[in-house]
């Protein structure tokens, strides 16, 4: 079922069981534009069958965020023109030659190159996988570009992210509403879970820059500017009392500035920027 967040913008919301993400729905007078294609051919499915039940314009324009496998498998069910940064499409040209039967998914798997659940909903929610090849993107922007459906304009923009180095938002100005994917995560390397230190804050000022009072995240739905001004926070003050790869040392700092315990998220994102750290230090 599609959520309705205005009479214009609705979305699909993530279901992290199935690693499925939240996929939106803009519509304007004369086109309607996606934002995200789901991680399957069933996924995408699914959520054109959500879209039939509305009476919205035809469908012009499908955004992908960022080249995670869950935010753009679902990419060729979709009749529309299919937009990504530049960096998004040159990581997307790998997948575009991977093959997807067993045997080639289980040598993806061993070489590391696709995860495990990654090739479990491929082979059970993408059907005549021997013949399946992913498609490829009609437009290509490098850092910005805007969009107009008709009396709907939405500008999406090549960020910097904690989360992956091509990420797209898409913010929708009379809505005041971003639509920001997975960008505001951390991420995994070597085993480590760990929030990228250098580009937390020049990433905040990038989102900030925007008028925004609803936030549609990833793999948590939406947020209110509140709630995401408290994520901000938590963020930036574990950012801070992280100056090295000591934990017990950041937690110290963290109760010396804050002068109070650090509250669960807080310790998880002082973890978070010890493991960069360690990860720099490799």
């Amino acid at each position: 079922m599609l959520n309705k967040l205005s009479d214009t913008i609705y979305y699909l919301s993530h279901q992290d069981d199935r690693d499925r993400p939240t996929l939106g729905l803009v519509c304007g007078d004369q086109y309607s534009l996606l934002i995200d294609s789901g991680n399957s051919t069933q996924h995408a499915q699914d959520f054109l069958l959500e879209i039939a039940k509305l009476n919205v314009p035809p469908i012009k324009y499908l955004v992908i965020t960022h080249a995670h496998w869950d935010h753009f498998l679902g990419m060729n069910e979709f009749d529309a023109t299919v937009i990504v940064n530049s960096q998004t499409n040159e990581m997307l040209r790998k997948w575009q030659s991977y093959s997807f039967d067993d045997n080639s998914l289980q040598m993806y798997v061993d070489n590391k190159q696709m995860s495990a659940m990654c090739m479990k909903i491929i082979q059970d929610e993408i059907p005549n996988r021997d013949s399946f090849k992913l498609n490829t993107p009609d437009i290509i922007f490098d850092n910005s570009l805007t969009i107009d459906l008709g009396n709907k304009v939405c500008i999406l923009e090549k960020i910097k992210s904690t989360h992956t180095d091509d990420s797209t938002i898409v913010y929708i100005p009379d809505e005041k509403v971003v639509f920001l994917a997975d960008c505001a995560y951390g991420t995994t390397t070597n085993s480590l879970f760990h929030y990228k230190q250098s580009v937390l804050l020049p990433m905040i000022e990038d989102i900030q820059k925007y008028d925004a009072e609803m936030f549609l995240l990833g793999h948590e739905s939406i947020c209110d500017l509140n709630e995401m001004t408290k994520f901000w926070k938590e963020l930036t003050a574990a950012s801070e009392a992280v100056k090295s790869s000591s934990l017990e040392n950041a937690i110290a700092s963290f109760k010396v500035e804050n002068k109070r315990e650090p509250n669960d998220d807080e310790l998880f994102f002082i973890k978070a920027f010890v493991n960069d750290r360690v990860i720099q230090s490799l």
